[in-house]
């Protein structure tokens, strides 16, 4: 017997107002639980919305530049119901209603079936879910339901479903792991202190007129992830100067040479690339992470740097993979390339994520040095302010040289104060002298 089901845009996390970029199905066409309907673009990402039903589509209540939120019809499907059925289940359901903040720290687990595996009730599958990011993460509303159940913190859960979507699988791995790791004994609660005590609201039309204006949503992500890492890793700036006038007369050539093609002009930021690889290679401990338990580093065998790129919108970090195995026109090309569609906001979730080190560049723009914040997980910044020309004493004479000021910003729990001068160190010998990144 056919019946006819309506699909609404589910759970879809902390997003509201989504333009619609893509429709992916047409009338008439079969479709099966968990196929793309439609792709939506948020401030930061391009995200698919899959079907949770199957059945031939009868109508499309959405088209290419609508904007779209949780519960907004989709489509109306005609389904196949067996004989003597409850078809009141498969008639429209009503759109989900927004997540409800719960009122303990873990979710209750209600009883489950077989599949899933068993919580020992001396153990918790995470100590806190961050809520904001539990609503960010990309996953179905069967897979959030049940990451609930468990008490599962969905931003901590890796996904390997299409375009990185999280599975019921990926939880259920996460869950398995969790429980087959030893957990250490909860530090005591200090018996004084307070927490962070929250910044006045005011009321500043009073001295005058104001008008609000609205953060942009990238600002709002990158601010929750700015202030976290800030208040969670003990930052220290290593700071240096490089001499790069030989570097920039080299990179003057090639692009002079370059002139008559279409190759993308090669900038500082690629020759600062490939010395932070060298750099990182000579001094692995910067290319880790700091295991959440706190005692164990993750060392990466790998070279993906995260290059910060100011947008209309605010500041987003794609990464680029494999820097070691490119040469500087490949580099400067996917450069151009990601910021082009960091700026057209095409950005997907996949080009944001898996960096080792972060490298963030205002030459462009101009200050003499800053101090960058770390991107974690990652474990340290290279921030590069604008060149300049200064004397330097060659022994018998001041001579004009290009400096570049560096500033290494580092986790002090994994990385010490002379570690960070060495690395430096290195950085400033390849800058200074191109030929060492050959060897």
């Amino acid at each position: 017997m056919a019946t006819q089901t309506t699909l609404y845009v589910p759970d879809i996390g902390d997003f509201q107002e989504v333009e619609v970029i893509e429709v992916l199905v047409n009338v008439g066409d079969l479709l099966h639980a968990e196929d793309s309907i439609l792709t939506v673009e948020s401030d930061k990402a391009a995200l698919e919305i899959p079907a949770t039903e199957s059945g031939v589509i009868q109508s499309l209540a959405v088209k290419v530049g609508d904007r779209v939120s949780q519960g907004d019809e989709l489509l109306v499907l005609e389904t196949e119901v067996e004989e003597g059925a409850n078809t009141n289940a498969t008639l429209a359901p009503a759109p989900v209603e927004p997540e409800a903040k719960p009122t303990a720290t873990h979710a209750t687990p209600s009883p489950s079936p077989p599949t899933r595996p068993p919580a020992s009730p001396t153990q918790h599958i995470d100590h806190a879910i961050d809520h904001a990011a539990f609503k960010k993460a990309y996953a179905t509303p069967s897979v959030r339901k049940f990451a609930r159940e468990l008490g599962v913190d969905l931003s901590q859960v890796s996904g390997t479903g299409r375009k990185g979507r999280i599975t019921q699988d990926d939880v259920q791995n996460f869950v398995k792991t969790a429980l087959n790791t030893p957990t250490a004994a909860p530090a005591a609660a200090p018996s004084t202190g307070k927490g962070i005590p929250a910044i006045p609201s005011v009321d500043f039309s009073q001295w005058g007129e104001v008008e609000r204006v609205p953060l942009s949503r990238i600002n709002q992500l990158s601010g929750e992830a700015l202030q976290r890492s800030w208040l969670n890793i003990p930052h220290v700036t290593q700071f240096d100067q490089a001499d790069i006038t030989d570097l920039e007369a080299f990179r003057k050539t090639l692009n002079a040479e370059q002139s008559a093609s279409d190759a993308p002009k090669i900038t500082p930021l690629v020759f600062l690339m490939k010395a932070v690889v060298a750099a990182l290679q000579a001094y692995p401990r910067f290319n880790s992470a700091l295991a959440a338990d706190g005692t164990s580093l993750i060392q990466k065998h790998y070279y993906h740097i995260g290059i910060a790129v100011d947008t209309p919108a605010g500041l987003v970090v794609p990464v680029v993979r494999d820097v070691e195995q490119k040469s500087l026109l490949t580099l400067a090309t996917e450069l151009q390339s990601l910021s082009q569609k960091a700026r057209a906001k095409q950005l997907k979730p996949a080009d944001m994520q898996g960096g080792c080190f972060s490298i963030s560049s205002l030459g462009s723009i101009g200050g003499t040095q800053f101090t960058p914040i770390i991107n974690a997980p990652e474990v340290a910044i290279l921030g590069a302010a604008r060149a300049s020309m200064q004397p330097v004493w060659d022994g018998e004479a001041f001579v004009p040289r290009l400096i570049q000021p560096l500033a290494l910003s580092y986790d002090h729990r994994v990385i010490d104060g002379a570690d960070a001068a060495r690395f430096t160190g290195h950085l400033r010998q390849m800058l200074g002298d191109i030929r060492r990144l050959l060897l």
